[in-house]
C-alpha cells in the first residue's frame, strides 16, 4: 500500500538522533554534536506531506566537514518509515558512501537479521554477480583446467557473500587481480542478458533479492546513476517510484544527471546493441544470449510474435558486428552504422588538429564532409527497421499480461513483464533516441541540446566514435521526472554553495547544479557550519616556482613534499598521464626512503582497496584523479598533506563551451574549479584532532578561488622550498 502521509517533527528527528548517538558499535565512536541536531531538525522538512501535486518539498542542507550529516539525515527518514510504512532512498554518488552509510544503520539495527529486512542497499544489476554465468563458468573448467582455481575461489565467495555485490562490501578485490576480470568481475550481468524466472537460480538470484527486499524496506542505499535512470523510466524495476528522496553528495547530482539523459550514437553503442539482440556470433568468443533464446517460450505460441522475433533479428544486423573497428580503419565499412561511423570519423578527423596525440578528438556538426548525410538519411531508414518490430514486440508481450491474466502464474508475469520493459528501454527507447539525433543532423540542435561529433581515443589508440547529444541543462529532466512522484527530498553535500562570498549567488548556484531552481517551489535552505578548527589546524600553499608543465619538476615536487611529510600524502591529477609520469619518477626514490607509494591506474586495484591500504599504512603514500578526490575518507595521521598537480579547470570541450555559454562564462568555470578545489581540500580533515597540509602546484591560481577554502584559512604563494620547510614544520608540530 501506499505510505501514510504524517509529518516528521524537528523534535522527534532530534530524538532519534540522541538514540543512535547512544548505541554501542564496535569502532564506531559517536558524540553529541550541536550542529548536527540543528541539521537534522532542519531537514525534517522534507518529509513534510507536500502541498500540492507536482510540487515536492525540497531542502537544500549544506553540512560542513564535521557535522555528522549522515546521521543527520538517517534520523528523520528513519522516522518517517516507520510513521507512515514506506520507503526513504538514499542516493549517493560513490559506491564507498554507499557503504558507509550502511555500516552507519548498525546504530539503529544492531541485529543483522533486523537491519536485513530493514535496509536494503542496490546496486546497477551489473554490479551483482549472476549465478547463471557462474554456473556456465564451472561448466567449462574441463576445457580450461588452468581456470580452475580462480572459478573456485568465486565459487567459495558466492557461497559466503552477504549480498554478491562484486563492487564493494565483502567482494576481495585482490582477487581480480589473481583470477583475472573475466572469472571475476566478468560474471556479473553485464549486457542485460537476463532471463528472469526461466533461470534455475532466479529464486536465490542476488539482484532479484534486493530488488524484492528494496520494496518493503524502510531504507535503500542506492546510487544516483540508479535513481536518475528510474526516475526517467517511470520506475524501470520498481512498480511505483519511492517519494521520499536523500540525494547525498548533491553537487554531483548534475553530473549524474548528464550521464543518464545523454544520448550516444556511436560504435560501442550500437554494437553493445546488436550483442543484446543477436547474442554470441562467434561460438566460444562470449557467454553472451540473445534476445530470442532469452524469451523464444514466451512467444512459441503466438504466430503474430514470432514473426516480430524474426524481424528484429533481421533489423539488427545493421548494427555493427564485431571488428567494426579494423573496418573502419580500412575504409571498409559494411552496412548503413558502419557507413555513418566512417563518414563520422572524417567529419572529426577533417576538422582538428593532434591527431597524432594520446587525446580523444571532437568536432562540431556544421558543415558536414560529403556523404555525411547521405550516410545519416540511410542509417535513420534502417534504424525504422529495428526500431517498430522492438515497439510491436515490446505491446504484444505486455498484451499477453491482460489476454492471459487466469493461465499466466506469478513468476511468469514477472518475467513477461520485466522483459516487455527491457524491450522498451534498451531497444525502442534507445533507438528512437538516434533517429531523433540524425533527423536533425541537418538543421539546427534543438537549443537545449548540444550535439557534436568524436572520436575517443586510450593511449592514442582509437576506440570508438561517434554522434554524441547531452542536455545543456540536465538537472531540466531530472526534476522533471522526479517533480510528478516526489514529495520530498534533500539535496545534501559539504560543498553543495559557491565560494564566491556573495550569498545569493551562492545558494543561486547550488540550486543550479542540483534542478532545485526549476522546481515550482523554493527550496528551503540551511547551512551548518564545520565545527573544525581549520585556522589553526590546516595550512594551505600556493608553490609560485615549479612550471606545471614541466614533468620533471612537478615530480620533484611531489618528492620532496611526501618525504617532508614522512609519507601520508595523497598526490592528486588532473591527468591520467601526468599521474603516470610522475609516478614512474618517484616510485623508486620514496621506496628507497621506507615510504611505499600506490597509483591509481597504475596499481591493479580498485579505487576502495587502494584507499583501503593508503588507510591502514600511516607513512604510505597514494596518487589518484578525480575519483579519489571525491571519494577518500581517511580520518587520522594517515592523511596528513595533499599535493595538488595544477587548478583542476574543467576540460574545455565543446560541451563544456555550450555550457560556459548558457550559464555565464567565467562565473561558469570558476564554480567548477572552486568546487573541485573544495571536495579535494575536504579530505584533509575529517576529525577534529586531524592536521594537514593542502599544496597547490600551479603558479598561476587566481585569488578569486581562495572562496575554495574555509573561512579563516590563510591561503599563502611560496616558493618550493618553503613549501618543504613548512610543511615539516608544521606537521612536526602535532
Amino acid at each position: 500500500p501506499p505510505p501514510a502521509h504524517h509529518q516528521v517533527e524537528p523534535d522527534e528527528a532530534r530524538r532519534r538522533l540522541s538514540v543512535m548517538l547512544a548505541a554501542s558499535v564496535p569502532g564506531k565512536l559517536a558524540e553529541p554534536r550541536p550542529q548536527q541536531a540543528d541539521y537534522a531538525s532542519a531537514v525534517s522538512a522534507a518529509f513534510a506531506p507536500r502541498p500540492a501535486p507536482d510540487t515536492p518539498n525540497v531542502v537544500l542542507a549544506e553540512a560542513g566537514t564535521g557535522v555528522g550529516k549522515t546521521l543527520g539525515y538517517l534520523a528523520p527518514a528513519t522516522v518517517w518509515a516507520e510513521k507512515n510504512g514506506g520507503t526513504v532512498w538514499i542516493s549517493t554518488y560513490t559506491r564507498n558512501l554507499q557503504h558507509q552509510i550502511d555500516a552507519e544503520l548498525d546504530r539503529l539495527y544492531p541485529e543483522p537479521a533486523t537491519k536485513a529486512l530493514k535496509v536494503v542497499l542496490r546496486k546497477g544489476r551489473e554490479n551483482y554477480l549472476c549465478l547463471l554465468n557462474l554456473e556456465e563458468a564451472i561448466r567449462g573448467m574441463p576445457m580450461q583446467p588452468h581456470h580452475a582455481i580462480g572459478v573456485g575461489l568465486m565459487a567459495r565467495w558466492a557461497a559466503a557473500t552477504r549480498d554478491g555485490d562484486l563492487t564493494g562490501g565483502d567482494f576481495p578485490g585482490w582477487l581480480v587481480d589473481i583470477a583475472g576480470r573475466g572469472r571475476t568481475l566478468g560474471l556479473a550481468d553485464r549486457r542485460g542478458e537476463c532471463i528472469y524466472s526461466a533461470c534455475d537460480h532466479y529464486a536465490r538470484c542476488y539482484i532479484e533479492k534486493s530488488v524484492r527486499r528494496a520494496r518493503k524496506a524502510d531504507v535503500v542505499i542506492a546510487n544516483h546513476a540508479l535513481v536518475m535512470v528510474q526516475a526517467a523510466l517511470g520506475g524501470g524495476e520498481e512498480p511505483t517510484l519511492p517519494t521520499r528522496y536523500v540525494f547525498d553528495e548533491g553537487h554531483h547530482v548534475f553530473d549524474a544527471a548528464d550521464s543518464a539523459f545523454a544520448g550516444h550514437l556511436t560504435g560501442r553503442e550500437t554494437q553493445e546493441l546488436r550483442r543484446w539482440l543477436l547474442g554470441a556470433e562467434e561460438t566460444g568468443r562470449s557467454r553472451a544470449r540473445g534476445l530470442k533464446r532469452r524469451i523464444e517460450d514466451l512467444v512459441a505460441s503466438d504466430e503474430r510474435a514470432q514473426e516480430l522475433m524474426d524481424a528484429v533479428m533481421m533489423g539488427a544486423r545493421v548494427l555493427p558486428a564485431e571488428g567494426w573497428a579494423a573496418r573502419l580503419s580500412a575504409d571498409n565499412p559494411q552496412g548503413p552504422t558502419e557507413a555513418f561511423l566512417l563518414a563520422a570519423r572524417r567529419q572529426v578527423y577533417s576538422r582538428t588538429a593532434g591527431q597524432g596525440g594520446p587525446y580523444s578528438l571532437e568536432a562540431d556538426k556544421a558543415y558536414p564532409v560529403d556523404g555525411l548525410l547521405d550516410a545519416a538519411e540511410a542509417l535513420e531508414a534502417a534504424l525504422v527497421r529495428l526500431s517498430e518490430p522492438l515497439a510491436g514486440l515490446a505491446k504484444r508481450l505486455a498484451a499477453r499480461l491482460e489476454d492471459e491474466t487466469a493461465e499466466l502464474d506469478s513468476d511468469q508475469r514477472r518475467r513477461i513483464d520485466a522483459m516487455a520493459r527491457s524491450l522498451t528501454r534498451r531497444g525502442v527507447l534507445t533507438v528512437e533516441a538516434w533517429r531523433a539525433m540524425l533527423k536533425t543532423l541537418p538543421v539546427e540542435t534543438p537549443p537545449q541540446f548540444v550535439d557534436w561529433f568524436a572520436v575517443e581515443r586510450i593511449d592514442g589508440r582509437d576506440v570508438d566514435v561517434g554522434l554524441y547529444r547531452h542536455w545543456i541543462d540536465p538537472t531540466v529532466p531530472f526534476a522533471e521526472a522526479l517533480a510528478g512522484p516526489a514529495h520530498g527530498m534533500v539535496v545534501t553535500s559539504a560543498t553543495l554553495t559557491d565560494g564566491t562570498g556573495d550569498t545569493a549567488m551562492d545558494w543561486q548556484a547550488a540550486e543550479d547544479r542540483c534542478g532545485a531552481s526549476h522546481l515550482p517551489q523554493p527550496a528551503l535552505r540551511a547551512q551548518v557550519p564545520s565545527p573544525f578548527d581549520y585556522p589553526n589546524r590546516t595550512r594551505v600553499m600556493v608553490v609560485t616556482d615549479v612550471r606545471k608543465d614541466d614533468l620533471g619538476q612537478v615530480a620533484s615536487a611531489y618528492r620532496t613534499l611526501f618525504q617532508a611529510a614522512g609519507g601520508g600524502g595523497l598526490g592528486l591529477f588532473t591527468a591520467i598521464s601526468r599521474l603516470r609520469a610522475v609516478y614512474d619518477r618517484i616510485v623508486e626514490p620514496l621506496d628507497a626512503t621506507g615510504i611505499p607509494l600506490y597509483g591509481q591506474h597504475v596499481d591493479p586495484l580498485d579505487v576502495a582497496t587502494l584507499i583501503d591500504i593508503f588507510r591502514g599504512e600511516e607513512h604510505a603514500c597514494l596518487l589518484g584523479t578525480d575519483a579519489v578526490r571525491d571519494g577518500v575518507d581517511v580520518p587520522g595521521r594517515s592523511l596528513r598533506l595533499i599535493v595538488f598537480d595544477r587548478v583542476p579547470w574543467p576540460r574545455p570541450d565543446i560541451l563544456h563551451r555550450a555550457r560556459r555559454d548558457a550559464f555565464g562564462r567565467r562565473r561558469y568555470e570558476d564554480m567548477i574549479a572552486r568546487l573541485r578545489l573544495k571536495q579535494a581540500f575536504g579530505r584533509l580533515v575529517r576529525r577534529a584532532d586531524d592536521t594537514g597540509v593542502f599544496v597547490l602546484l600551479d603558479p598561476m591560481m587566481p585569488s578569486r578561488l581562495f572562496g575554495a577554502f574555509p573561512e579563516g584559512v590563510e591561503v599563502r604563494r611560496v616558493g618550493i622550498k618553503e613549501a618543504v620547510e613548512a610543511t615539516e614544520e608544521f606537521l612536526r608540530g602535532w
